[in-house]
């Protein structure tokens, strides 16, 4: 079994909300110009994705954009419950 690779100076780790010792590891590799997404379960990576650095925003703007829709239908079942 290969030993895990520290991370490099740019990056981190997520926990899964599952539990169960999975994670999300992410590292920036500038000399590559990619980023890795790699997952985890317990100490042994079980995937890796690599992203391209000029597509890291398109990335981003998909992830605000659902934080935002999330928000919102927060809101507006909070809003609901209020005027019930």
């Amino acid at each position: 079994m290969p030993a895990v690779r520290p991370l490099p100076q740019t990056g981190s780790i997520y926990l899964d909300a599952r539990g169960g010792d999975r994670a999300l590891r992410v590292s920036w590799h500038e000399e590559s110009g990619i980023v890795v997404l790699s997952l985890w379960r317990q100490n042994v990576c079980a995937g890796s994705f690599r992203l391209g650095i000029e597509d890291v925003p398109a990335l981003i703007e998909v992830l605000r954009e659902g934080l935002v829709h999330s928000y919102e239908q927060a809101r507006d079942r909070l809003g609901a419950v209020e005027s019930a």
